[in-house]
């Protein structure tokens, strides 16, 4: 799957259904148009003299198909406009919305674990952020979902059913499932479709609204004031089936469209995980367990085509308006050689342990007070210290790397999270130690410049975050640059619960520890990158959209950061890119060519600059501007910074720190960088 390709057709998909609905808007307003004349042809017939018209029936008038027009587009509008805003608070609104809780990252539930374990794997191994978990506690049918903006402030929700039926292989394959929804942009698509559906059933609700508030107070429609009363009734009448009649065709293209995005996420998840038996599994336990995939809340009505599988039985219409495909037809698309036979709930086993168990991953995890007595006294677990390594890729490589998810990845990734003591890893899901560990992978192990470290996390978290800060550095020491940026992921949904006051306080200092020694690493630049990014875009998700679509607006900005890759790989190992001995200007005039030869519009437009011109304050300057530049920038532009940094043949450690910085700013998911299959 091409990351750049899927989210240039969501765009295109917005378009022509932009267009449909388009068409369904002006259809309603037709029907509007009509009921109204009707009405006053009606009101005519009875009072000659009230209207200007002359002689029989009159079916054209401007002002009134002005007004119909304004006054219907007003109410899609606004109605519409007002569901976009409770979507755009992020993912979490729409869980939270349909009865979600979260999943607290420091659970022992086994249940819980397990899911969040499968989660975490998925997100490290596409490179997106790690997105929040929610449960759906009193549904025991199998379904689930992701909703969100964006990568960044994605949730995956499952139900109390899915978590606990579901084996371990099938669990991944709708975590897979959930995972090509958010790869593919369908999350955004799902809510644009889920705003303009309820702007047209808006105008029906009005009209049952007027109904029912008639309805309660008793119809009289003899004497005075009983024709003005019939009249309102009518209008009442014609909005409700006008409405319903909108509704109906918006219904329609959302779920044709819903049903085919289905069949790709099922294909996708294949891909992913390299067992077809994952999400047929699942689609065959739908089948074979009593309540299926049904929802018992009609909270989530409105978001159904959202879930996994189909939620609801419509009772008319049952085909044309159910929003994902027949459960037999998904299976057999996966799984050709299907025998037609459901899942029999009376064998089903108690998954928490036969998961675990199973393929490697080992016996279920020790309980609580066990494995944190284990880590706290053994704290000397973490592997030796790595040297700087070097990877051989080819550009296309790195770039098909962004926003895939292949079991290679999956399987890379659980091998990152298991290297990690459990120290770290518990750590990273405790919301009382997710910030300490964060400033202890900014410590610095020299004396001078810790104690002015200890010192800021002193001032700014007191004496308890110091404390836990300093006994989580022993476990840090062996840890590669990938595994820290890995267990920073693993931290990320814990600090995005953080309140605004505390979230401010923590990013300032974050800051204020790396300004600490004068002097700002790559590894520092990339985990500010990775881990504050992704609380920004967690807190604004609606300010991703995309506002530069043309190369000549960001030609200072590409300088700057194709100049800082460039230096990064001449320097040869050095942290800063201040241009002192050991730079090589040579080699980093010949990689910065390298990188903007990829850029023919602009390529004679772009220098190398000096060091000092493409320091980290501009870098970050630049990078923040570039996040609003169109997916086709994004991807010409990291494709310039992946020639860039493997012109000389390799990555080391610090260019790949860097490049899945970069690409974390503009909202590409880059994953751990592996060597090509």
């Amino acid at each position: 799957m091409d990351f750049f390709q899927a989210q240039e057709h969501a765009r295109r998909r917005t378009a022509r259904l932009i267009v449909l609905f388009g068409l369904a808007v002006l259809g309603t307003i037709a029907l509007s148009y009509l009921a109204t004349m009707a009405l006053i042809n009606i009101h005519h017939a009875q009072h000659p003299g009230y209207y200007s018209y002359e002689g029989g029936a009159v079916w054209l008038d401007p002002p009134v198909l002005a007004i119909v027009t304004v006054g219907t587009l007003l109410v899609v509008g606004f109605a519409s406009l007002f569901k976009w805003s409770q979507f755009r608070a992020g993912g979490a609104t729409v869980a939270e919305g349909v009865g979600g809780r979260r999943v607290d990252p420091h659970t022992t539930d086994l249940h819980e674990r397990r899911l969040l374990n499968v989660v975490e794997e998925m997100a490290i191994a596409s490179g997106v952020p790690v997105p929040a978990v929610y449960v759906l506690d009193d549904e025991h049918g199998l379904n689930a979902f992701a909703a969100g903006l964006t990568t960044g402030d994605a949730v995956v929700t499952v139900t109390r059913g899915t978590m606990e039926r579901l084996s371990r292989d099938e669990l991944q394959g709708v975590v897979a499932h959930e995972f090509s929804h958010i790869l593919n942009g369908d999350m955004r698509l799902n809510v644009k479709l889920a705003a303009i559906v309820f702007g047209i059933l808006v105008i029906g609700l009005i009209g049952q609204g007027i109904l029912r508030g008639f309805g309660r107070g008793g119809i009289r429609t003899r004497g005075k004031g009983g024709g003005a009363v019939v009249v309102i009734l009518a209008i009442g009448l014609a909005m409700l089936i006008i409405g319903y009649i909108g509704y109906f065709f918006g219904r329609l293209i959302q779920a044709a469209v819903s049903r085919q995005r289905e069949f790709l996420a099922d294909a996708s998840a294949v891909q992913f995980t390299r067992n077809p038996g994952g999400v047929a599994g699942a689609l065959r336990k739908i089948g074979g367990y009593a309540l299926g995939s049904h929802l018992a809340t009609d909270k989530a009505a409105e978001i159904g085509h959202f879930f996994f599988a189909e939620g609801y039985d419509h009772m008319l219409f049952n085909d044309l308006l159910a929003t994902h495909p027949p459960l037999d037809v998904r299976i057999r698309t996966i799984d050709p050689q299907w025998d037609g036979r459901y899942f029999d709930p009376a064998t089903a086993v108690d998954v928490r342990t036969e998961s675990f168990q199973r393929l490697g991953y080992g016996p279920p995890p020790l309980p609580a007070d066990v494995a944190l007595h284990r880590a706290y006294n053994n704290p000397a677990d973490a592997p030796p210290l790595l040297p700087t390594r070097t990877l051989s890729f080819a550009p296309a490589a790195v770039m098909a790397q962004i926003g895939s998810l292949t079991p290679r990845q999956v399987d890379h990734a659980h091998d990152l999270i298991e290297s990690i003591p459990a120290r770290l890893r518990d750590a990273a899901r405790n919301p009382e130690e997710a910030t300490a560990l964060v400033y202890a992978l900014l410590t610095e192990q020299h004396h001078d410049v810790a104690d002015g470290q200890a010192a800021v996390i002193a001032a700014h978290g007191g004496d308890d975050t110091l404390r836990r800060t300093r006994e989580l550095l022993p476990s840090l020491g062996g840890l590669a640059a990938d595994t820290r940026l890995v267990l920073a992921q693993l931290a990320v949904p814990v600090l995005r619960r953080l309140p605004a006051p505390s979230a401010a306080a923590f990013a300032s200092t974050c800051q204020a520890l790396i300004e600490c020694d004068q002097r700002l690493s790559y590894f520092e630049f990339a985990l500010q990158k990775v881990v504050l990014r992704s609380l920004a875009v967690a807190n604004e998700p609606a300010a991703e959209t995309p506002q530069i679509y043309s190369f000549n607006a960001v030609v200072a900005e590409i300088a700057v950061v194709l100049s800082a890759l460039a230096w990064a790989g001449a320097l040869q190992g050095k942290e800063q890119p201040d241009g002192s001995e050991g730079a090589d200007t040579a080699a980093a005039d010949a990689a910065f060519r390298d990188g903007s030869g990829q850029l023919k519009l602009i390529e004679n437009r772009l220098a190398l600059l000096d060091p000092g011109a493409c320091e980290f304050s501009r870098l970050d300057a630049a990078l923040d501007r570039l996040a609003g530049a169109s997916f086709p920038i994004r991807q010409r532009l990291l494709l310039a910074c992946a020639h860039t940094v493997l012109h000389d043949g390799v990555v080391r450690d610090e260019e790949a720190e860097l490049l899945r910085a970069f690409a974390a700013a503009l909202s590409c998911p880059m994953p751990p960088l592996l060597a090509g299959d």
